[in-house]
C-alpha cells in the first residue's frame, strides 16, 4: 500500500429536516445539523474553527454567516462552491488546512429549502451573459439537458439502453425501502422508470433526482481530537478533485467527465484501488450521472458502465454495493448532495446502517459531481 495521509478523521456527522423542513430556514437546518453531528463527535460549537459551507442562494458569504448564526470563532473559512461535489473538495481543503495548523476542528454544513421553496434555482437565473449566452437562448433545460445529451451519447458510443439507465434507479430505490428516512420508500420496477414521462430524452422522470429539502454536517478533526471522539473515527485516506467545463458545450467528451482525474488522484494518495472498495457513494443526479463515474473512476471500462449496473448489481443483493441511503434519486436531493454521500459512507464505516448495512465495511468512497458535468471531487475513507 502506498504512502497516505491519515492524519485526519472524519468524527461527527449530523441530518436535519429530511425530508420535509417543516417551516424552518435553511440556516437553521444548517445549525441543528452542525449541533447533530458536533454532539455525535462529542463537541460543541466552542471547539469548531474552521468553518466550510457552500450554497447557491442563502448567502453570498455563506460560511460567514453559518458562523455568525453558530457563534463560531473561526480561523480558517471556506465556501468554495463547485456544485454538487462541492463538500467533497471540502473534505480535502479540511485536511490540508488542519495538516498545516491553520485549524483542528472543522465543521462543514450545507442546507437547502428547495422543496418548501418550491424553487430549483441553483443559481442559473437571470439574464443569459457570459459563456451562457451560446446555449441558453437556444432552449437548452441546464442541468438536465446537459445530462441527457451526455446520455444519449453513451447510448450512440456503447449501446447503453434506457433499461440499463433505469437499472440505476430500481437499485437505489431498493437501498431507500430499507432507510426510513427516505422520501421515496414503494418498490420500483424497469418498466416504471420507462413509463414514468420523458422529461429530456432519453431521460424520464424517475431517471432525475428528487427536489427536497435538508441539511447535513461533518465534523473532521486531527488525530489528536479524534483519539478523544464518542464514535470510532473514519478516516480520510485520500482526496482529489477537478473540473473541466462550465458550460456542457465546452466539455470535450461528453462521456468522460473529470472524475477521471479527481478519482486518480484521491486513490494515488490513499493508496488503495477501485476493487478494494467496499461501498460505493455516487453521486445520482440522474441516472447516467454514476454510469459515467463508475467508468472514469476505474470501476469498469469505458462504455461499460451500463452492463456493469446490470450484470454486479448496485442494489441491497447485488456484488458493488451503491448509494445506500437511496441517493438523490431516492432519498433526498436538497440542490446539492454532496454531503449526503459523505454522510451515508461514514455510517457505513461506522456500521451505523441498521438493515442497509453492508457487512464488515472496511472502505468506502465518495464522489460528487457538480454542475453540468463541470466538477468532480473524491474521498476515499477507512475505518479504524
Amino acid at each position: 500500500m502506498a504512502n497516505h495521509d491519515s492524519s485526519v478523521a472524519i468524527v461527527g456527522v449530523g441530518l436535519a429536516g429530511i425530508p420535509d423542513a417543516k417551516g424552518k430556514s435553511e440556516l437553521t437546518l444548517q445549525a441543528e445539523a452542525a449541533v447533530a453531528a458536533l454532539k455525535d463527535a462529542g463537541l460543541t460549537t466552542a471547539d469548531v474553527d474552521g468553518i466550510f459551507t457552500a450554497s447557491n442562494d442563502m448567502s453570498w458569504i455563506p460560511s460567514v454567516l453559518v458562523a455568525e448564526y453558530l457563534g463560531i470563532d473561526a480561523k480558517y473559512t471556506d465556501a468554495t462552491n463547485i456544485g454538487g461535489s462541492s463538500f467533497e473538495a471540502h473534505v480535502g481543503h479540511a485536511a490540508a488546512a488542519i495538516a498545516a495548523g491553520l485549524c483542528n476542528v472543522a465543521l462543514i454544513t450545507y442546507g437547502s429549502t428547495q422543496k418548501s421553496r418550491r424553487s430549483r434555482s441553483l443559481g442559473a437565473a437571470g439574464p443569459v451573459r457570459l459563456t451562457n449566452q451560446f446555449q441558453d437562448p437556444f432552449g437548452l433545460p441546464v442541468p438536465l439537458g446537459a445530462y441527457a445529451l451526455a446520455a444519449k451519447r453513451h447510448m450512440h458510443l456503447y449501446g447503453t439502453t434506457s433499461e440499463q439507465l433505469a437499472q440505476v434507479a430500481v437499485s437505489t430505490r431498493e437501498w431507500a425501502t430499507l432507510n426510513p428516512l427516505a422520501k421515496m420508500r414503494d418498490v420500483l420496477t424497469i418498466d416504471e422508470v420507462l413509463a414514468s414521462t420523458m422529461i429530456a430524452e432519453p431521460l424520464h422522470l424517475l431517471d432525475c433526482c428528487l427536489v427536497t429539502d435538508g441539511a447535513g454536517a461533518i465534523v473532521i478533526t486531527s488525530a489528536n481530537v479524534a483519539a478523544g471522539s464518542r464514535k470510532p473515527p473514519v478516516w480520510v485516506l485520500g482526496h482529489g478533485s477537478a473540473h473541466t467545463h462550465a458550460t456542457i458545450g465546452n466539455m470535450k467528451h461528453l462521456t468522460q467527465p473529470s472524475s477521471t482525474d479527481s478519482g486518480r488522484r484521491a486513490f494515488e494518495m490513499a493508496g488503495v484501488r477501485p476493487d478494494e472498495i467496499d461501498v460505493a457513494e455516487i453521486y445520482d443526479s440522474f441516472t447516467i450521472t454514476p454510469i459515467l463515474s463508475l467508468e472514469t473512476l476505474g470501476f469498469c471500462g469505458l462504455g461499460e458502465g451500463g452492463p456493469f449496473v446490470t450484470d454486479r448489481g448496485t442494489g441491497p443483493t447485488g456484488s458493488f454495493p451503491m448509494n445506500t441511503s437511496g441517493g438523490g434519486l431516492s432519498f433526498c436531493h436538497p440542490g446539492m448532495f454532496g454531503v449526503f454521500l459523505l454522510i451515508e459512507a461514514v455510517e457505513q464505516l461506522r456500521g451505523e446502517s441498521g438493515d442497509r448495512q453492508v457487512p464488515d465495511a472496511k472502505l468506502a468512497l465518495a464522489h460528487g459531481t457538480g454542475g453540468a458535468l463541470s466538477s468532480s471531487a473524491t474521498v476515499v475513507l477507512a475505518r479504524g
